[in-house]
């Protein structure tokens, strides 16, 4: 099978999509060749079978009609050495070339996997002959053709290290900052810890898209009006490769995502022996209700909190133990065989 998968970006380094390096490395394990469009190029190091065609925004911003013009020329032009296209979270790219591919006799897939959609997103899942997503709430579950998948954690990375020393009372936020992330349930939390008198520090580690970034200045200034400066610490976001030390080094990790996201962080973490705290609906039949807060509520949140990190490291560690299944029901190795194995089945 040859394959054509459209991403975004292509760069071990990118704090948010570096991880699909290693996705592409996975699936080329199982595919005879693999053509990747992305929009962004930057470092990495893919299997001879794998060849990279950039968009061209790591040199510069173009035009949006500039980009498309690339994208359909790529397309045509690689049109005999590929049989399949993936788009990975884009749809756009799926509304501009599915009648194309359609043309061709080409069979397309996407991955979307969010709570939210459109009348834009219902087009492009009527050109596609599989969807694929990982939580049941996200938007595209309803489609009959849509298959849910596991998360894809690299557990040969993302796993314990003794040799790492986790801060104690310590809570790690982790992922892209914006209004979906709800970064501000775990500050309106960490309020109700101070005048519980519970001993506890916060590190937000995420970048922020362009039109969130009033949103995060905002948080920070809420932060600061809080008093809460000498608990809270704010970072940019690391590359992919660098957040395991990141899970290891903090006792807690929060995820306050809406339910229909199923981020993949909550999954890394566990991997690499955090407590986690999560408000998503997907979990609540597979982990027991101590990990899971009131979604939006940040007095549930300061609750559960407050339990957790009065626990001994023993404790935590018992309590941690059931989490090694599901991890392994989300590797990305099981990942690449069931994705891989669907679109093969014509």
């Amino acid at each position: 099978m040859r394959l054509l998968i459209v991403t975004q970006v292509v760069d071990t380094k990118d704090p948010v999509l570096g991880f699909f390096v290693r996705w592409i490395e996975e699936f080329a394990k199982r595919v005879e060749q693999i053509e990747v469009i992305c929009l962004k190029e930057g470092v990495h190091e893919l299997p001879a079978n794998v060849h990279v065609h950039s968009l061209g925004k790591e040199r510069g911003t173009r035009s949006r009609i500039a980009y498309t013009l690339r994208f359909l020329s790529l397309a045509w032009s690689l049109r005999h050495e590929y049989d399949a296209a993936f788009v990975h979270m884009n749809q756009e790219y799926v509304l501009i070339a599915g009648w194309f591919w359609k043309l061709l006799g080409k069979r397309i897939y996407m991955w979307r996997n969010h709570y939210a959609g459109s009348w834009l997103t219902n087009i492009a899942a009527v050109f596609c002959a599989k969807i694929f997503c990982t939580s049941q709430y996200s938007y595209t579950a309803k489609y009959k053709r849509t298959v849910r998948m596991p998360v894809g954690v690299d557990t040969e990375r993302f796993s314990p290290d003794v040799r790492v020393m986790r801060t104690p009372h310590s809570i790690l936020f982790l992922g892209r900052i914006s209004p979906s992330k709800r970064p501000e349930v775990l500050v309106n939390a960490l309020v109700l810890l101070v005048q519980e008198g519970v001993e506890s520090v916060v590190s937000f580690f995420g970048s922020t898209l362009t039109q969130d970034e009033v949103f995060y200045e905002m948080l920070k200034e809420h932060v600061h009006a809080l008093g809460l400066s000498d608990r809270v610490s704010f970072h940019l976001g690391v590359p992919n490769s660098q957040t395991p030390d990141l899970y290891r080094s903090h006792e807690i990790f929060v995820n306050a995502s809406r339910s229909g996201m199923l981020d993949k962080t909550i999954f890394e973490a566990m991997a690499c022996g955090a407590s986690i705290l999560v408000s998503n609906k997907d979990l609540r039949e597979r982990i027991d209700r101590e990990f899971i807060f009131t979604e939006g509520s940040s007095e549930d949140l300061a609750q559960h909190l407050k339990h957790m990190l009065l626990l001994s490291e023993a404790e935590r560690i018992a309590k941690n133990l059931p989490f090694a299944t599901l991890v392994s029901e989300q590797s990305l190795e099981k990942l690449g065989n069931m994705l891989i194995a669907e679109l093969r089945v014509k």
